[in-house]
């Protein structure tokens, strides 16, 4: 039994890596390494959250009608946006940007002190790979994402 657990604690690793290898942009030019992006995947969570945003160009925002995302700041201060989206990824719908550029049409709907007990690579496992408008959407994801 301990063997089947490990087997797939290694399982979900290497696929949640290889996610991010997709999907993640860089500190300096978009491109992860190998060694940058363990870092990243690896890098203890202080402080998340979720943030909300209107659709496309609209000004407002009414429920399902709007889009979410976890922004999580690391112990270096560096803040990366984990969100999910259908076709946001190439192996995964749920993708990691860095947050510098978030518009100021993104506000704060709950905060949360993680305190390091979470890293980024939680985040993205539980924000999950599939998208479903209905089911496992954006919204489902920052929820999950916050209440882990």
């Amino acid at each position: 039994m301990k063997s089947n657990m490990f087997s797939f604690k290694v399982l979900l690793f290497a696929v949640a890596l290889t996610l991010l290898a997709v999907t993640v942009q860089s500190w300096s030019n978009g491109n992860l390494s190998g060694s940058e992006l363990t870092r990243l995947y690896n890098s203890p969570v202080y402080k998340a959250e979720r943030l909300k945003r209107p659709l496309g160009s609209s000004s407002f925002m009414i429920g399902p009608l709007s889009h979410s995302g976890v922004r999580v700041t690391l112990g270096d201060g560096t803040k990366w946006l984990i969100h999910k989206g259908d076709n946001y990824g190439i192996s995964s719908q749920t993708v990691v940007t860095r947050a510098e550029s978030l518009g100021s049409n993104w506000k704060v709907v709950k905060t949360g002190n993680f305190q390091g007990r979470k890293t980024v690579g939680d985040f993205v496992a539980t924000g999950g790979s599939n998208y479903d408008f209905l089911f496992d959407n954006c919204h489902w994801a920052s929820i999950r994402m916050m209440n882990q």
